[in-house]
């Protein structure tokens, strides 16, 4: 290669690099710090529960279809790494779906760690919003056949004698329960749905806080009006 075609050579790259570079100036091009964040990038608390969140558990974390995170209760009986395991990995029968980016979802674990913390510094409460609660989950079985007296005790003056409806809704209505986990049927009992009227474990209509084994063995009865999945044909 000759000096003069060297040359060339050089100067045309420098004035495509200048070109470039004043691309970056031009008028209504936005700077680095105006462009969007990749959503993997986003770390505002706000931003990913009103991203990925609120549509089910509501703007204020209640009022929404789902559980309450706005639930003082509910964030005092349930510790971090069962939080992490349903945020991650999701319920499968249910409508609640998988967020980390491991699990198919779109979520770093760091975006999950920031949501946990987000949730319990907005809406713990009191540190004793639970004293004396039920454990969050349970490896003791309930007993439906006891379930059908704890209901009639603490469920039947909103839910009526055999829970389709009186004062509050139908609570073994198919599609519901087909929908639900048994966690979250145990969840509710504990925890109550305050926002829709709901009692938690401690103001029962039975004028007694319900025990580990009442709130297992009202759940095993509820969980049996569950309608068997569909056999599927060849």
């Amino acid at each position: 290669m000759n000096a003069r075609k060297s040359k060339s050579l050089l100067a045309s790259a420098a004035l495509t690099a200048i070109l470039f570079a004043g691309c970056d100036s031009l008028p209504g091009r936005p700077t680095q710090a105006e462009l969007p964040l990749r959503p993997t990038n986003v770390t505002d608390f706000a931003t990913l529960y009103g991203d990925n969140c609120a549509g089910c558990h509501g703007a204020d974390g209640k009022s929404g279809a789902a559980i309450a995170m706005n639930n003082p209760v509910y964030l005092a009986i349930i510790d971090d790494a069962s939080m992490r395991r349903v945020v991650a990995n999701g319920v499968p029968g249910t409508a609640m779906p998988p967020f980390a980016q491991s699990a198919g979802g779109s979520l770093t674990d760091q975006q999950i760690e920031i949501l946990i913390a987000g949730i319990r510094k907005s809406w713990a409460g009191a540190a004793d919003a639970a004293a004396g609660a039920p454990p969050y989950s349970s490896s003791t079985p309930g007993d439906s056949n006891n379930g059908v007296q704890v209901y009639a005790a603490n469920c039947q003056s909103c839910h009526g004698p055999d829970g389709k409806g009186g004062t509050a809704g139908s609570i073994v209505d198919p599609s519901y329960l087909a929908l639900v986990s048994d966690q979250y049927l145990r969840t509710v009992v504990i925890a109550g749905r305050p926002e829709l009227g709901h009692p938690d474990w401690k103001s029962s209509a039975g004028g007694q806080p319900l025990t580990p084994q009442q709130v297992s063995d009202v759940v095993a009865w509820l969980a049996s009006k569950r309608p068997a999945p569909l056999a599927l044909s060849n």
